[in-house]
């Protein structure tokens, strides 16, 4: 897929992996979108990139959906989506308490994590891919949507039953959903990001961050949000990779805990 004059939006496109994603992408000569919660750090981002920004709660359908409406009237209908919004969340699903009280996990932060981060990735995809359909295919076809699932789908770690849940969904959604979109030219591939450089981790305090990073093979660091966007802009670029989930995570395989 041609980059120049492409349009692409990016959900969770303020900070962290989603922005080194829009910089990225406009470098290349996109026409970003940058949906994000952040108004102050997604409208200067913008204005940066010479982009439009949405403020967006993709777990709420009226608000994605007015979004899409928005970057469309911009920068016209999106040939690229890449969805980077989510959150996490850690707690067991049943523990004892310091008391000794056994304690289950709350459903309602299990639907939470879910909803945002596997739910509000699929419902941007469905209106992506929706509008990818009312356009003319070129050599590269109709469009691309690129999800961001993590190393926790398949190496879900202690606490992490929730996240790994809504993770796993996106990697488990990625072939069928190309499947479903290969015969009308839009191509769906997902990451699956390790350890990076994002405002989460980066409130780790140091002790931490060794400690994880002593679970990477090599490079023995946290991954950059610029190395995201890298891997995006080859799903982007090479018009052969499809229905790919693709680890980036310096050969890391996560213990239990």
């Amino acid at each position: 897929m041609q980059f120049k004059g492409a349009s692409a939006i990016i959900t969770g496109g303020a900070s962290g992996l989603g922005e080194g994603t829009a910089r990225r992408l406009a470098a290349e000569g996109c026409k970003v979108a940058i949906f994000d919660l952040n108004a102050e750090r997604g409208e200067a981002l913008a204005k940066e990139l010479g982009g439009v920004f949405a403020q967006v709660n993709v777990a709420d359908v009226d608000s994605v959906k007015a979004g899409f409406a928005k970057a469309r009237a911009a920068n016209g209908q999106e040939r690229i989506l890449v969805n980077c919004a989510g959150i996490g969340w850690a707690e067991k699903t049943a523990r004892r308490s310091s008391s000794g009280d056994i304690v289950g996990h709350q459903l309602d932060k299990f639907a939470l994590v879910v909803n945002i981060n596997l739910i509000g990735s699929f419902n941007c995809a469905v209106l992506a891919a929706e509008g990818m359909l009312t356009l003319d295919p070129d050599a590269s076809g109709r469009g691309v949507i690129i999800n961001t699932a993590s190393v926790a789908a398949q190496d879900g770690q202690i606490g992490q039953v929730a996240y790994s849940a809504s993770k796993g969904g996106i990697y488990g959604m990625t072939l069928p959903m190309a499947r479903d979109l290969a015969r009308e030219g839009v191509r769906v591939n997902t990451i699956l990001p390790g350890f990076f450089e994002t405002p989460i981790y980066q409130q780790m305090p140091p002790e931490v961050k060794v400690n994880l990073a002593s679970h990477l093979q090599f490079p023995q660091r946290f991954g950059t949000p610029a190395e995201y966007a890298d891997l995006v802009a080859f799903m982007v670029g090479n018009d052969y990779i499809n229905a790919e989930c693709v680890r980036l995570d310096a050969g890391a395989r996560m213990p239990p805990k």
